[in-house]
């Protein structure tokens, strides 16, 4: 079996959970029936112990894939010195009318091999290991029925019409296949005792037909048209594919443990909602003609953080749940011995005042496209608004979650003038109503407070953090909100600082990590989402053709199926962290949204998600 690089995994999923499946046919991650539960399948993050479903041919062959057209259903050619076979892989999702209708399982994955030319020995290993390897379970042959995993009250059921028979502790088997022939599988779980399924034909095909009809419908609301429009489909496909369905929330990515330094202990868990992360997906899939999801998100907020706002995270899980302790998995080797395996994540304990500004700027966003806030919504706003108003002087562990001291960090402070800032503005418009000249009055001493503190004059730049000489990406979002123009000399500066100091090949760190901020051992990639926000920056201020050159760069660097990691390692040329990354196909999205509307006053005016208007 080959192992895989990060670049070497498409995904296929449901809105509920997903699977990265290998360029050489293996699934070699899936998390049942959500995206944070354990693992079914762990290969990723520890080949020998984790566990795979492996399909294809028992000789040497070449690959290529593709998603079907505007799906997220996955296609892989595998050619042989004999022939080639194609394998789809889907993991189904439909209607509610039809989830119905059909008495469709709760979860499953379909996979549909055909030879297309020649004849092909296929091979089949299904590995289950659940529980992150470590749970207990019992494979049993049930023959007409499949063959069932059964985990106590759960049960997996594995269907094919493949020659196939179990050894030890896994499934295996070898079939010759003709041009014309085909095999089919089927795997699904269950929480209660299963209900009886039926024939594989045309079942697996039915099902592949119904999730490509599903997604081509999804899709097909889409807005854009413009240059690039394929990439921007890709990732509002993928940005959906990682929206959780039944509450609204939005993972950040559907893996733990890609580390962002190989063979170093920066691997975290980010299968959880960031509101961070969770308000720039709805920026983008907002900007592109979707607003029942931003409608679905902001209910979960309203969900996940009543109370008081005292008590508001900065991540959930995706149920709203508040408490996901972090802990580690000692008996997972890691991906490529990266270690330790973290499950959870410590960061949900941690002040970070730039959430407020998201916030503020999702709703804005939402409002400016026609979602007005609701009043329940406005008066979580509110109180949030009152609790900035106490908190906002306060240091904090900032956006890039720093495990070391508290600190005021620059774009945190930002942050809060852009919350102050839109609660303003929908006050002015009328919509709501508001202590309007009070926030007035704070919005303009943080704007005082940031550019006397955060401005370096040596330096002649905004800096990490009050009183620092150390750069930050995160500060190219200060034109980006609406704090300073492009143009402005000290926006100008710390652009210019970030490119001499921060740049590697062309690509963007987040800040030295080498000068101990964050509590943690030096040394990542380059920051992909940081990276696009240098071309929007290079936009905004007029330079046209260094940002379209950079942008092309950027785009390069998605693998066959136009999926992108949060990080690049330029000296090793390797995607790095969790895959695939909403943070960045966001940036992606928006970045090729600002180089569409061009360079004029009027595009500026509009060209970053936060932007005053």
């Amino acid at each position: 079996m080959q192992e895989a690089s990060i670049r070497d995994y498409a995904i296929i999923g449901d809105c509920r959970s997903a699977a990265l499946v290998s360029r050489f046919g293996s699934i070699d991650w899936l998390c049942w029936p959500r995206f944070d539960s354990s693992s079914l399948f762990a290969a990723l993050l520890d080949p020998i112990r984790g566990g795979r479903w492996s399909i294809a041919p028992a000789e040497p062959f070449r690959s290529q894939r593709r998603y079907l057209p505007n799906t997220n259903v996955l296609e892989t050619a595998f050619e042989t010195d004999t022939g080639t076979i194609r394998i789809v892989d889907a993991i189904p999702i439909a209607s509610e009318e039809q989830t119905f209708r059909l008495l469709l399982p709760e979860h499953e994955v379909v996979r549909l091999v055909v030879c297309t030319r020649g004849e092909v020995e296929v091979e089949t290993h299904f590995e289950p290991r659940p529980g992150y390897a470590m749970k207990r379970f019992a494979l049993r042959d049930r023959g007409k029925l499949g063959f069932w995993v059964d985990m106590g009250s759960k049960c997996i059921i594995f269907r094919s019409d493949a020659a196939l028979s179990i050894h030890a502790d896994s499934i295996a088997g070898r079939q010759r296949l003709r041009g014309g022939e085909a095999l089919r599988f089927s795997m699904s779980f269950s929480s209660d005792a299963p209900a009886p399924l039926p024939p594989l034909d045309p079942w697996v095909r039915d099902s592949i037909e119904r999730s490509g009809a599903w997604w081509e419908q999804w899709i097909g609301r889409a807005k854009y048209e413009g240059r690039h429009r394929d990439a921007v489909l890709r990732s509002a496909l993928l940005l959906k594919l990682l929206t959780y369905a039944p509450s609204g929330a939005i993972v950040a990515a559907p893996t733990t443990s890609l580390p962002e330094r190989l063979g170093g202990p920066l691997n975290w868990d980010y299968r959880y909602c960031w509101l961070r992360d969770a308000t720039l997906t709805l920026y983008a899939l907002m900007r592109s003609g979707y607003m029942t999801e931003a409608f679905a998100w902001r209910d979960w907020l309203l969900r996940a953080a009543a109370g008081s706002p005292d008590d508001l995270q900065i991540l959930y899980g995706i149920g709203g749940e508040r408490r996901v302790t972090e802990f580690e998995l000692p008996w997972l080797s890691g991906y490529e011995k990266s270690t330790p395996v973290r499950i959870g994540n410590a960061a949900h304990q941690q002040f970070q005042l730039d959430v407020y500004g998201e916030i503020m700027g999702a709703f804005d966003v939402g409002r400016r496209s026609g979602a007005t806030p609701s009043l329940e919504s406005w008066a979580l706003l509110t109180a949030l608004m009152q609790n900035l108003e106490k908190v906002w002087s306060q240091p904090d562990e900032g956006i890039w979650e720093v495990r070391g001291p508290r600190r005021h960090f620059t774009h945190s402070k930002v942050m809060a003038w852009v919350a102050l800032d839109r609660a303003v503005k929908a006050v002015e418009a009328g919509f709501h109503k508001g202590p309007l000249e009070r926030w007035r009055k704070l919005r303009d001493r943080i704007h005082r407070d940031v550019c006397e503190h955060g401005f370096n004059r040596r330096r002649n730049a905004f800096v990490q953090y009050y009183g620092s000489d150390a750069l930050d990406a995160a500060l190219l979002m200060i034109p980006m909100v609406g704090f300073l123009p492009a143009r402005d000399p000290r926006v100008v500066g710390t652009v210019e600082r970030i490119r001499r100091e921060l740049v590697s090949d062309g690509l963007v760190m987040r800040y030295r990590t080498e000068e101990g901020v964050d509590g943690l051992p030096a040394g990542e990639g380059a920051f992909l989402p940081c990276s696009f926000w240098l071309v929007d920056n290079l936009m905004m201020a007029g330079h046209h053709h260094e940002a379209h050159e950079l942008f092309e760069h950027l785009a390069s660097l998605c693998n066959d199926v136009g999926l992108i990691a949060e990080e690049y390692d330029p000296a090793s040329g390797r995607l790095l962290g969790n895959f695939p990354q909403a943070f960045t196909h966001v940036s992606l999205i928006n970045s090729i949204l600002n180089l569409t509307l061009g360079g004029s006053e009027q595009a500026n005016a509009q060209i970053a998600p936060y932007r005053q208007r």
